[in-house]
């Protein structure tokens, strides 16, 4: 089942990313051994960089977030643990509810082999008067777990490419696509929480779904290209019609 949600393009696109990194090593090891130290080191330090964050990242999950368990936020925990098991993941990732100030976001990632979801405070209230955009917002990030985004040496592999306008940001858009699949999966009732998105948690219940998702084959040109090209995130109207319409993949570029 991963592998029929994952992006028709995300394979060949992280095979890509993982040539820019290997490349890139490789010329600096190169450059080390012919006497020039100081660039390569700082490329070769790379590994123990991504390591450093990711460690630090998931130290402030844990001592600033709530846990949520099965004594604490139980609904939204039998979500998490629905998710892992629709998936066919072994471990349950742990999860948090965050400080949001006024930021509708949510996120997964991982340190050794924990893995972890993370959503702020103001999208986990949303939950409590929609059940099913927490259950596609869930979904989605423990679909990114599965699908492996969340691996320290997929991450090291790519981070070069990340730092390349375009270059990671077009790996990224891909993943999203394969974790909105996860989602829809898990739960395809849900997507029309994803309005949240565009009108934020008061006002997108008032959101019409399918007009945003029709504007991804009206609002186009150069300056729409180059918008999605540099963020790491599909634009709304394409992420949208991919959603309102099964039988396309999302469009990458």
């Amino acid at each position: 089942m991963r592998r029929s949600l994952r992006h028709h393009r995300e394979t060949p696109i992280l095979v890509g990313c993982v040539l820019v990194t290997l490349f890139t090593v490789a010329g600096a090891v190169s450059r080390a051994l012919s006497g020039d130290p100081n660039e390569p080191l700082l490329l070769l330090s790379i590994p123990a960089l991504v390591y450093f964050v990711r460690g630090q990242l998931y130290a402030r999950q844990r001592v600033n977030g709530v846990r949520i368990t099965e004594e604490q936020f139980p609904e939204a925990y039998r979500m998490v643990a629905e998710a892992a098991e629709r998936f066919g993941m072994r471990q349950v990732p742990d999860a948090y509810v965050v400080l949001g100030n006024g930021v509708i976001n949510a996120f997964a990632s991982g340190h050794g082999f924990r893995r972890y979801v993370a959503v702020n405070s103001d999208l986990f209230e949303v939950g409590a008067r929609d059940p099913d955009a927490l259950r596609f917002v869930i979904g989605h990030e423990v679909g990114h777990i599965a699908a492996g985004h969340t691996s320290f040496w997929r991450q090291f592999a790519v981070s070069v490419a990340n730092v390349i306008p375009g270059v990671g940001s077009t790996l990224g858009r891909a993943q999203e696509y394969t974790a909105d699949n996860h989602a829809y999966e898990y739960c395809p009732e849900g997507v029309q929480g994803l309005r949240i998105l565009a009108a934020g948690k008061y006002l997108y219940r008032d959101v019409d779904f399918d007009d945003i998702s029709a504007r991804a084959h009206t609002d186009t040109g150069f300056f729409v290209m180059l918008v999605n090209l540099l963020s790491s995130h599909p634009v709304n109207t394409f992420r949208f019609a991919a959603l309102a319409d099964r039988d396309r993949p999302g469009r990458v570029l």
